[in-house]
């Protein structure tokens, strides 16, 4: 490393101790400073490491935490952006607050879709693994289109990378590239013929714009997709869900290639999420009895189906980020056969995404045949989303807008657990008072 660039690493690392050690913070900040002192300090980090990134709308920090935890059965050095900061100035932290591997490491990289080309400047990656691409974030991405381009600027500067790839999302198979190519999906299901909801994400095809049809679908515009128009049709599986043997909203238990492997977390969203692990880890030589172990092994991820005791009560907070994310997640909780309560934090500040009129595309209205004796709505864009829940139709809804005040509300619920489905922001000021009150260990950490 150049002074400069050992001036900015060491300045970052101690402002990460200061946060970290008394404010139980820090993802994003120390990388912040050292990139002002050096603005391409994460250059000097290209020989340290063998890098993949991760990418796409929904599914990144859960993808990449249970990638890491099954590449940690053959590689003993992985570094990784657990609290899901994906920046350039998160990603700065990380490698800032490293100690220096003994040999060369290996680093996932949950990425933001606009920054995968600033990352790519630095080093290029022996992989990119793409979950999915819906619409998200409008004031931040644009379009769909617009979001894919911005991914494909990075992808193209790294023609040798491999691209691991969801091949039930039509858009990822829409363009000619160099890179090699793993593709993976569900294959679990009879073919039919038949059209997505005139609502979705992607119901047109990405080469001729044509309706597009499906054999099945998973959910949103995913699944064995086919243009009757011009022909482009999913590719070939290399590696895929053969069978769902059970699916609730705390795990799954799945083959993969007529393999069994129980999922620690509930959803089919997250069973792409598995796989999209599941497919980088064969590529990087894990065998598929290490990972069936890596995922029972696997920790809970912050604010990802993350259960917290409070007395008697269970919180389990879930984030989301976009209509689809709602959907699937309401979709997911539905399967739990015991009574529950429901909560909807909303917020609207940069992080989130400034605009709350996704939320009236989210089909809240499904819950109403789920008997939930308790909603509550939060969080400082909660008037959004009382008046979401009033024009759904919904009864004496409760109001809290202080996420932290969540936690007295909930020793007045009336079930054993509450969902409480919150955007990044609310979820952020939830934890922060949870580890606050020693409810968990640390706050984003």
């Amino acid at each position: 490393m150049s002074l400069r660039s050992s001036v900015a690493a060491g300045v970052g690392h101690l402002s990460y101790s200061v946060l970290h050690g008394i404010f139980n913070r820090g993802s994003s900040l120390p990388g912040l400073v050292a990139l002002k002192l050096d603005p391409d300090i994460l250059y000097h980090y290209k020989d340290r490491y063998d890098f993949v990134i991760v990418g796409g709308t929904n599914g990144k920090t859960t993808a990449t935490a249970l990638a890491v935890q099954t590449l940690k059965q053959k590689y003993p050095d992985v570094l990784y952006n657990p609290t899901g900061s994906n920046m350039k100035r998160g990603i700065a932290t990380i490698f800032v607050t490293a100690p220096k591997p003994k040999k060369k490491g290996l680093a996932v990289l949950e990425v933001d879709e606009a920054n995968i080309v600033r990352i790519v400047k630095y080093f290029k990656p022996k992989a990119f693994v793409l979950t999915n691409l819906f619409r998200d974030q409008l004031d931040r991405y644009s379009e769909l289109y617009a979001t894919w381009d911005r991914m494909l600027e990075g992808v193209r500067m790294a023609p040798k990378a491999t691209i691991i790839a969801n091949a039930d999302d039509p858009i990822f198979n829409s363009v000619d590239l160099p890179n090699p190519r793993i593709w993976y999906g569900f294959n679990d299901q009879p073919m039919g013929d038949l059209e997505a909801p005139s609502n979705t994400d992607g119901v047109v095809c990405p080469k001729c714009h044509h309706i597009i049809h499906y054999g099945f679908i998973t959910y949103g515009g995913l699944g064995a997709y086919f243009c009757p128009n011009c022909g482009h049709k999913r590719p070939k599986l290399d590696y895929e869900v053969t069978t769902v043997e059970r699916m609730t909203s705390a795990d799954s238990v799945v083959k993969f290639d007529g393999n069994e492997f129980k999922i620690p977390v509930g959803g089919a969203y997250n069973i792409y999420n598995a796989l999209a692990a599941y497919s980088l880890a064969r590529f990087m030589g894990v065998n598929s009895s290490s990972i069936k172990n890596a995922f029972v092994e696997s920790p809970e991820i912050f604010g990802r189906q993350e259960k917290v005791q409070i007395g008697d009560k269970e919180m389990v907070i879930i984030m989301v980020k976009n209509q689809i994310g709602v959907d699937t997640v309401l979709d997911m909780i539905k399967t739990d056969k015991e009574p529950f309560s429901f909560a909807f934090l909303l917020t609207a500040l940069p992080a989130d995404g400034e605009d709350t009129s996704w939320i009236w595309d989210c089909n809240f209205e499904t819950l109403k045949g789920h008997n939930i004796p308790y909603y509550l709505v939060g969080a400082a864009n909660y008037k959004d989303a009382a008046t979401r829940f009033k024009f759904g139709g919904f009864k004496g809804v409760n109001v809290e807008p202080d996420p932290a005040k969540l936690i007295d509300r909930i020793k007045e619920i009336p079930t054993k657990r509450m969902y409480v489905v919150t955007c990044y922001t609310a979820m952020r000021q939830l934890r922060k008072a949870l580890a606050e009150q020693k409810l968990i260990d640390g706050g984003m950490e």
